[in-house]
C-alpha cells in the first residue's frame, strides 16, 4: 500500500507528496465552495484520476495488441450535487483518438476502459458516463 502525506497549507489549499520523487500536487477549494479556485481542487483530482486510469488501462491493451494510441486524450465533466450533501453527482469521459482501429481492436480498447479501477471504486450514487471517438483530432 503506496503512503501519501498531504499537508494543509492554509487558504483552503493542500499540498501532496509523492514518495517516490517528492513530485507534489496541489489543491485549491472551488469558488463555489469558498476558495479562490487557482488550482484543481480535490473533487475535480476524482475526474482527473477517472479519465487517466481509462486512458492507462486502454494503453495497457494497446501495448498488449501491438497498436499505439499516442494523442488519445479524455476530457472530463464533472458535476456537483449540492443536497442532501455536497459530493459529486455525476462524472462524464469523452475519450477521443485521432486513430482508427479494426472494430475488433476498438471493442478490447474500450471494454479495457471500463475495467479502470477507478470508475469500479467510486460509490454508485456517482451517474458516470463514457463516450468514445475515433478518427477525429
Amino acid at each position: 500500500m503506496a503512503q501519501i502525506d498531504i499537508y494543509y497549507e492554509g487558504n483552503l489549499s493542500t499540498r501532496a507528496v509523492f514518495p517516490d520523487t517528492g513530485e507534489e500536487i496541489f489543491t485549491d477549494a472551488p469558488k463555489d465552495n469558498q476558495g479562490e479556485g487557482k488550482r484543481f481542487s480535490p473533487t475535480d483530482l476524482v475526474g482527473v484520476a477517472l479519465g487517466s486510469c481509462v486512458l492507462t488501462l486502454m494503453g495497457i491493451m494497446a501495448k498488449k495488441l501491438g497498436v499505439d494510441i499516442s494523442g488519445t486524450k479524455a476530457s472530463v465533466s464533472k458535476e456537483m450535487a449540492a443536497a442532501p450533501v455536497r459530493r459529486i453527482a455525476s462524472i462524464a469521459v469523452v475519450v477521443t483518438s485521432p486513430h482508427r482501429f479494426s472494430d475488433e481492436i476498438t471493442e478490447k480498447l474500450e471494454k479495457a476502459g471500463h475495467f479502470c479501477p477507478v470508475h469500479h471504486s467510486l460509490h454508485p450514487d456517482i451517474a458516470q458516463s463514457f463516450t468514445f471517438k475515433w478518427g477525429v483530432s
